[in-house]
């Protein structure tokens, strides 16, 4: 049988519907059949044919129950007995139904070669089901009550089991780890660390500058002691030459004047 791909271009599949063969048509025609006749024969759908029994599901004409006269496999059609319509010019003409829309309630079984499909898809359609064979869950064997009672209780020839002998905490001796001699640590490092001194900010940096230096003493000998003989003498010369200060006179005012 030749096989079909699908196709999801729309003209491809129009195409394809107009130009198909008999056979591929004939798989077109197929309806489904009512539940009554899918439970009898083991079967959901099949191709309609002349003389089965039909009911219309959906469309203007929905319930109306008729047999099938004739088969259009050329235009997908179908004609049932008794549904026609009258034309203008009197004259009564068969309404073309789709089998997509109608129920098969009946089949016709005259032909034998349509017996043997039938028989041949149930079959494909409802394989013989194997039961699957559960194992056994495992019985657990059941112990009388009195054989348990017996195991329970210590017998007399059997020695009890001595009580295994635990070392006391007195006698087992305090096993001390050896530690390590801590080792010398110097006072430099124990001793408190010192705070880093400050830096000077910028204004007392400014006055440490502005300050006068202290002129260094020299030391005493002959050549400083004449230096500082000097050095005197001549301040002494000086506030002698200098004129004494004249004493202030306070001017009159015109009140005072006259």
């Amino acid at each position: 049988m030749q096989e079909t791909k699908r196709v999801k271009n729309p003209s491809k599949q129009r195409k394809k519907l107009f130009n198909a063969p008999a056979h591929i048509r004939h798989k077109l025609m197929a309806a489904p059949l009512s539940n009554e006749l899918a439970a009898s024969r083991g079967v959901s759908t099949l191709p309609v044919r002349k003389g089965d029994t039909v009911r219309i599901m959906r469309g203007d004409n929905k319930g109306f129950e008729g047999k099938v006269s004739r088969v259009d496999l050329k235009a997908y059609r179908i004609y049932l007995e008794g549904l026609t319509r009258e034309k203008v010019d009197g004259t009564n003409i068969f309404l073309p139904i789709h089998p997509s829309k109608v129920q098969i309630r009946n089949l016709n079984l005259d032909d034998q070669w349509r017996k043997d499909i039938v028989a041949r898809k149930k079959a494909v359609e409802k394989p013989e089901e194997k039961p699957i064979a559960k194992p056994a869950p495992k019985e657990k064997a059941k112990i009388p009550a009195k054989i348990k009672e017996e195991e329970s209780k210590p017998t007399e020839e059997q020695p009890e089991a001595e009580a295994e002998e635990v070392p006391s905490i007195e006698e087992a001796p305090a096993e001390i780890p050896e530690t390590k001699a801590e080792e010398e640590v110097p006072k430099e490092e124990l001793a408190p660390k010192k705070a880093p001194a400050k830096k000077p900010t910028a204004k007392k940096t400014a006055k440490k500058e502005e300050a006068p230096v202290e002129e260094e003493k020299a030391p005493a000998t002959k050549k400083n002691v004449k230096k500082a003989a000097t050095k005197k003498a001549s301040a002494a010369k000086e506030t002698a030459t200098k004129p004494a200060a004249k004493p202030r006179v306070k001017r009159k005012t015109s009140e005072e004047e006259q």
